[in-house]
């Protein structure tokens, strides 16, 4: 039991072929071009207002420098969105649900936030290491311990949107278990489990969405320190 319940997140193979390349590269082909008209559709003028109103929200406390990257922001903000809610549907995979990816994604963005502040504020970068009026004899284990704190960053996005997505698909499997299981049994209660998994459901896309919005503003928080 305890296996099977784990070998959802299992990355799918194909003749011995990971599909884990295709199932990041499917969710963009969901959304739709840009055209040349004057007058938009309704899908299309949806996108671009919640792009819009999410660029403006994560870039307002962000100066000039950070505005550079509101392209990457925001695709990795509809990129996490639309991975996060289609593993919600029966018999798919949630690549985000992967650690090696989650961290793949946080660990090279988190450099770069880390290398631009180096770059241009040096003296201000180090200056976080070791808060201002540190009696003497605290500094050496300050330092140590903020270090420790900058360096763990990418570590906790990255675990922070694997266990909050693999949570919730395990509490949805065992809930549609116990449902199907108590069906001849108990049917009330089984009814009174498929409600709870429904309102559990609606749920979890509530936290697909604000799992995907926290990843990108703690990145964004991260660059406001170094620009």
């Amino acid at each position: 039991m305890a296996v099977s319940l784990f070998d959802q997140f299992m990355s799918p193979t194909y003749l011995g072929i990971p599909l884990l390349a295709l199932a990041l590269t499917l969710p963009w082909i969901f959304y739709p071009s840009p055209s040349a008209r004057w007058l938009n559709n309704r899908l299309l003028t949806l996108q671009g207002w919640f792009i819009n109103r999410f660029t403006q929200q994560i870039l307002t406390p962000l100066s000039l420098g950070g505005h550079k990257w509101a392209l990457i922001l925001t695709s990795l903000m509809i990129f996490l969105i639309t991975l996060n809610i289609l593993g919600l549907l029966p018999y798919t995979f949630t690549p985000t649900t992967q650690l090696s990816l989650n961290l793949g994604l946080a660990f090279p963005l988190w450099l770069a936030t880390v290398l631009i502040g180096l770059r241009n504020q040096p003296t201000a970068a180090l200056g976080h290491l070791l808060p201002e009026g540190t009696p003497t004899p605290l500094i050496p284990v300050l330092i140590i311990i903020e270090t420790i704190s900058l360096f763990i960053r990418p570590l906790a996005l990255g675990v922070r949107l694997t266990a909050n997505l693999t949570a919730g698909h395990l509490l949805m499997q065992l809930t549609s278990t116990a449902a199907f299981v108590l069906l001849p049994m108990m049917p009330t209660v089984a009814i009174l489990t498929t409600i709870l998994l429904f309102l559990l459901t609606l749920l979890e896309v509530a936290v697909a969405m604000i799992q995907a919005y926290v990843f990108v503003l703690l990145l964004s928080l991260y660059l406001q320190e170094n620009v």
